[in-house]
């Protein structure tokens, strides 16, 4: 009975050291798991307080080769004196370029063309009507049936017309004052005092091509007055609500800029409004690329379209329902931007309500994403939420009675 005895209590002894080990092993994994925080569920900006936690493409030496190299990026406070340094960069390059203000922000490359307005040249397909004054038998008479069109004379493929007395006569890459005075001197052999006109009835020859966010998309023909930019999105019937007016893309001969008609209409800058040629195609994309991306510890977080690429921080923080109160760290808001090329990173500390003054005077632009930050309770939180269940299954375990020795553990 004696050795019986020892043997059951060098068997409690060990279970009960089984038991602190456990213990001992949960508390250590515990402590090691919110000191290294590699183990804590969900995304933390707690490795990037002051600079980026990971490499990021940021522009290298040598802008002008547009060489991208991965570095860390510096956190950038939001403070009022980010706010002022924005607002006096933006009134400089306003002044600088006379109108530009935005457009240089956006860094828009559409060439300067220098075109300027001049008489339209004829080509195949073009309908023209040459009137001869006192001489209606070698002018087609257009009749009570007959339109314009019908009535006129068609400048062949090959750029040439037939009239009588004058013969065949090339009229493609000329205008109407070139063609009037080439009949003239031919029909000068036959009539005397020669006085004709020649009007432009239909132009054919020449066109661009209006596509996407426009009312009437299709081709427009260019005529004797000036094609531009605007004219051309007029006459398709002007741009929807789903257009991205900011971003329109001009395609010529395999070449294609991005032309910020935003600027024109709102900042007057006539720098937009670029004269078309023969050819052109104008793509207005719709503005589903404009959004911010609003993430982290907030109510409804998700994707915002922008309305005219204008959106504050302090928008999209309300478009997303605001802030988490019980989980979110409004100290650290952060906000991402990639859209110049290189890698921004801003952080903004709303743990005081008058800091979203600041939140609304930071403007965001297409693609950014705003991202709240989560509370250290929360993550403590977190962590014993996925730690409690082992931690009962152990317990369990050590409250097991053995019936062997008579219900003694």
């Amino acid at each position: 009975m004696k050795g019986e005895s020892m043997t059951m209590a060098s068997l409690r002894r060990g279970i009960a050291a089984r038991k602190q080990l456990l213990k001992a092993g949960l508390i250590a994994g515990l402590v090691s798991t919110l000191s290294a925080c590699a183990l804590v569920p969900g995304t933390s900006g707690w490795d990037m307080r002051k600079e980026s936690s990971v490499a990021l493409p940021v522009a290298g030496q040598d802008k002008a080769l547009a060489e991208q190299v991965p570095a860390n990026v510096t956190v950038t406070p939001i403070t009022a004196d980010l706010i002022i340094a924005q607002v006096r960069d933006l009134e400089s390059s306003f002044r600088s370029t006379g109108a530009g203000g935005r457009t240089a922000a956006r860094q828009s490359t559409v060439p300067d063309f220098g075109l300027m307005h001049q008489d339209y040249e004829l080509g195949p397909g073009d309908i023209i009507n040459v009137i001869v004054w006192d001489h209606p038998e070698i002018t087609i008479p257009a009749g009570s049936y007959r339109s314009a069109e019908q009535s006129g004379t068609l400048v062949a493929d090959d750029g040439t017309i037939f009239f009588p007395f004058a013969g065949t006569v090339k009229v493609a890459g000329k205008t109407t004052r070139e063609v009037r005075d080439m009949l003239s001197q031919r029909l000068s052999k036959v009539i005397e005092n020669v006085q004709l006109d020649v009007r432009i009835i239909s132009f054919r020859s020449k066109r661009v091509y209006v596509v996407g966010e426009v009312k009437q998309p299709g081709l427009q023909p260019i005529n004797d007055i000036q094609m531009t930019m605007l004219e051309a999105i007029n006459r398709a019937g002007g741009i929807t609500g789903e257009a991205d007016h900011g971003n329109v893309l001009l395609t010529r001969a395999g070449e294609t800029w991005r032309v910020d008609l935003q600027a024109l209409y709102e900042d007057g800058d006539v720098s937009q409004n670029v004269s078309l040629l023969p050819g052109d195609i104008v793509n207005v994309p719709d503005r589903q690329l404009n959004k911010v991306f609003v993430l982290g510890e907030v109510k409804t977080p998700g994707s915002f379209v922008m309305n005219k690429r204008r959106t504050t921080l302090a928008e999209a923080l309300s478009e997303a329902g605001f802030v988490n109160q019980i989980t979110a760290d409004a100290s650290w808001i952060y906000v991402m931007r990639s859209d110049t090329g290189s890698s921004e990173l801003f952080h903004l500390n709303a743990s005081n309500a008058d800091a979203l003054l600041l939140a609304e005077r930071f403007p965001l632009r297409p693609r950014d994403i705003v991202y709240v930050d989560v509370a250290a309770i929360a993550r403590w939180n977190r962590v014993v939420s996925n730690i409690l269940p082992t931690s009962q299954m152990l317990n369990l375990i050590s409250d097991t009675r053995y019936p062997l020795f008579s219900g003694r553990q």
